[in-house]
C-alpha cells in the first residue's frame, strides 16, 4: 500500500473500527500525521492563536485509533489492547512492538486479510 493509498483509506474508513489493517497502512497513516503535524506546529508557532494543530488532532483522533484498532485485528488481537498505552513505558513500547509484528496470514476472527 502507498502513502497516499494509506491515508485515503484512513479517511474512507474514517470510524470503520471493524475488519485488518496491514503494516503499511498504519505506518503511513503516522507519517502523515507526524509530517502534517510538524508543518501546522510551525505555522502554528508563528501566529497570535493556536488552533490550526488543536483543529488538526481533533479531526484525526478518531481515524487514528480505527486504524490502530484495525492493526490489532491484524495480528488477531482485540482492539480493546490499545488501552494499554495508559500503562506507563511497558505499554507504549508493547504497542509499538505489536504494530511492527507482521499480521497473522490469512483470515483470522476479525476478516481476510488485507492486501
Amino acid at each position: 500500500m502507498s502513502f497516499g493509498q494509506a491515508v485515503s483509506a484512513c479517511f474512507g474508513k474514517y470510524v470503520t473500527f471493524s475488519g485488518r489493517a496491514i503494516r503499511s497502512e498504519y505506518w503511513y497513516w503516522a507519517l502523515f500525521l507526524l509530517i502534517v503535524g510538524l508543518i501546522l506546529g510551525a505555522i502554528d508557532w508563528t501566529l497570535p492563536y493556536h488552533f490550526l494543530l488543536a483543529f488538526f488532532d481533533l479531526a484525526t483522533i478518531l481515524p487514528g485509533l480505527a486504524v490502530m484498532v484495525r492493526r490489532l485485528h491484524d495480528l488477531d488481537r482485540s482492539g480493546w489492547w490499545w488501552l494499554i498505552l495508559f500503562v506507563p513505558l511497558v505499554g507504549p513500547i508493547l504497542l509499538i512492538v505489536w504494530m511492527c509484528t507482521r499480521g497473522t496470514p490469512g483470515p483470522n476472527r476479525f476478516g481476510p486479510a488485507s492486501a
